[in-house]
């Protein structure tokens, strides 16, 4: 303080006034600034305060059978979400926002921090399917947590149990993985896509276009009056599939919970009318957000529950290759005379191999190789034709190679030769190789989708299609381009050699076949069995007990016996006789003969309800409200599927 006689110098004056003079002109230049300089980024920062782009989500398109009833729908439900377009820090937010939410705060701030690069525009969508207490708690602290919101979404409703799941897939998050691929490079993180089944393969038909709309908001982030500015969401479109509930049905039903795969196909136009993969799992556990645990346990399981045995499986395919054998050797003129005395077994190069009837089946011909399955027949055809032209007309038959079939993952198998050993093993091929090959063991490897359309090729008399599960009528160019739903290749196959092939099949279902417990009064049905091993007799024998190790059966069967209708291939994991599997198919061949010859309007299983619906199998149906078909109800609404397989005929023993 300065006394009263002293009076500051000059100096000081002169210094406090240049201070207060800087001090203005910063205040100038800082109101210069907001006003004038940078007045346009200011008033649109503070536009986006009170104006808010607030995302409309677009369902996915329904997913409906070749008669428009509906298999896939989608149900409402909230999504909790947190909005960036403020300079709020959402880490500090983390802990009470996962609190609320009954979420790990790990999560929440693993999300956040996987958004950090992406336009502040884009909400992250934080939990789908909130519970009411959840949507409250946001309701409740819209002051402290004004960046946290809900949104109206959709969410997938699949039929439970696992009803066809594996045509069906799942649809989940879109990872980061997927975000680097062609086809999901125009996607942003959070979308939901599909993963597997006609969900991913057909994802861009059925996903829609997100819309949005302006709503302004106050100080709190709450919305006020009505929205500025609205831009509808497209909805994804319809995929109509060739699948037939009332077969599927059938088909589950009929592999109940055996280990294995069915395929039901139009062998005139590849439609696939049903097809069943075991074990199954539940798409719906996918429709919200899988936990970790439950991933991990689909992932482990040895039976492999993810997995598409219809397209995936590659094994073995036994005694039912016998048939491309019997093609083979009638088109290079060995078949026609060949016979063959057999005791049980033969040796060929030092070794012997021998046949499924330990006493023998005596004299052999063609016909009757066939229907009774003589391996060693088979074994001394293989041995005339070789490897070389075993291959030929195996892969002529689209063995080894894609189907073509339009599910995503599908794998190729196995046709061995000489050229395939030694690429992959370096090594030559031995002439007693061959020999295991002609009875469907050795390296070949097939999957059931193959397998039936081969045999449904050879039953066409050469003509072989391509299998789908999409009703192609409708889908845009890009699909037609990539799926060549309506190709055919036609393969030359005598018609003498035809008509006795299909003629000894349509005795292995009877008394003195392989598979007469399968045999169903009044249909006309004609197949093979096979009984395929999946580890050497010796290895089995000293583990007589191990089911693991049981061998598989197969069978292909279609009717009727000439431009048959309708072809099924089923594997039997574990089944040990192909008899097994023919029981299974021709029950599925009986549910299609029964509807074809009801009246067009029938269901199948159809019985009266007294609540006034139709119950096909344990799926009830409804009249769709929008009247383009029947509604199945199910996720979480209706859908049980039958506990109990269709009721099988006796074994008769000592068949194959």
């Amino acid at each position: 303080m300065f006394g009263r006689d002293e009076k500051p110098s000059q100096i000081r004056l002169t210094a406090v006034q240049y201070i207060i003079l800087v001090i203005f002109l910063v205040l100038a230049y800082g109101l210069w600034r907001l006003q004038v300089s940078q007045s346009d980024y200011y008033q649109a920062a503070a536009e986006q305060n009170r104006i808010r782009n607030v995302p409309i989500l677009a369902p996915r398109g329904r997913i409906v059978d070749r008669n428009g009833r509906i298999i896939v729908d989608n149900y409402r439900s909230v999504t909790a979400m947190l909005l960036r377009d403020s300079s709020r820090d959402l880490m500090v937010d983390a802990d009470a926002i996962a609190s609320g939410l009954h979420m790990d705060p790990k999560e929440v701030k693993e999300k956040i921090r996987r958004f950090a690069y992406t336009p502040q525009y884009q909400p992250i969508y934080l939990k789908e399917d909130i519970t009411p207490d959840e949507e409250a708690f946001i309701e409740a602290h819209r002051t402290e947590l004004p960046e946290l919101d809900t949104i109206m979404a959709y969410r997938r409703l699949y039929p439970l149990k696992g009803f066809m799941a594996h045509v069906i897939g799942y649809v989940g998050e879109v990872s980061e993985g997927m975000l680097n691929q062609p086809r999901f490079e125009l996607y942003n993180p959070g979308d939901i896509v599909g993963q597997s089944g006609v969900e991913l393969e057909y994802n861009d038909l059925l996903m829609g276009k997100n819309g949005s709309r302006q709503v302004l908001v106050d100080s709190h982030g709450r919305e006020v009056g009505k929205p500025l500015e609205e831009k509808p969401a497209e909805a994804g479109k319809q995929l109509k599939l060739t699948i037939d509930i009332d077969l599927q049905i059938a088909a589950e039903e009929a592999l109940g919970d055996k280990n294995g795969a069915i395929v039901a196909m139009d062998p005139h136009t590849g439609e696939i009318l049903a097809m069943v993969s075991r074990p199954t799992f539940d798409p719906n556990d996918f429709a919200v957000h899988i936990t970790n645990k439950d991933w991990n346990k689909l992932v482990n399981d040895p039976d492999k529950p993810l997995l598409n045995k219809a397209i995936q499986a590659q094994l073995a395919p036994g005694s039912t290759f016998k048939i491309i054998m019997s093609v083979a050797g009638w088109q290079e003129n060995i078949a026609q005379t060949m016979t063959v005395h057999c005791n049980g077994g033969q040796e060929f190069y030092g070794r012997r191999f021998g046949c499924w009837v330990k006493s023998g089946h005596g004299e052999v011909d063609l016909t009757k190789a066939i229907y009774q399955s003589c391996d060693v027949f088979f074994y001394n055809l293989a041995n005339k034709l070789g490897i070389e032209r075993v291959a030929k007309y195996a892969t002529m038959f689209g063995l080894g190679q894609k189907t073509g079939v339009d599910l995503p993952q599908e794998v190729s198998g196995v046709v061995p030769s000489e050229e395939w050993k030694l690429r992959n093993f370096r090594q030559k091929w031995f002439a007693g190789e061959t020999i295991s090959v002609g009875i469907g063991q050795g390296a070949l490897a097939v999957t059931p989708v193959q397998l039936t359309r081969a045999i449904a090729a050879i039953s066409m008399d050469g003509r072989m299609v391509t299998p789908h599960v999409a009703d192609p009528t409708g889908l845009p160019s890009n699909y037609l381009e990539v799926n060549h739903y309506d190709q055919v290749n036609s393969i030359p196959v005598d018609p003498n050699g035809y008509t006795i092939i299909t003629d000894a099949m349509s005795r292995v279902l009877l008394p003195e076949g392989t598979a007469p417990s399968a045999h169903i009064p009044g249909i006309d049905i004609a197949g093979k069995t096979g009984s395929a091993q999946v580890v050497s007799l010796a290895t089995r024998a000293k583990h007589a007990n191990d089911e693991d190790l049981a061998q598989n059966g197969w069978f292909v069967g279609f009717t009727p016996r000439r431009n048959p209708d309708v072809v099924v291939g089923i594997l039997f994991q574990g089944g040990e006789h192909g008899r097994l599997a023919a029981r299974v198919a021709t029950q599925v061949i009986k549910a299609y003969v029964d509807k074809q010859r009801r009246q067009p309007t029938g269901l199948a299983n159809e019985k009266p309800a007294s609540n006034g619906k139709a119950e096909i199998g344990a799926i009830w149906t409804s009249p769709d409200k929008d009247g383009d078909g029947e509604k199945l109800e199910m996720g979480h609404l209706a859908v049980a599927l039958p506990k109990k397989p269709l009721p099988l005929a006796l074994a008769a023993p000592g068949m194959r």
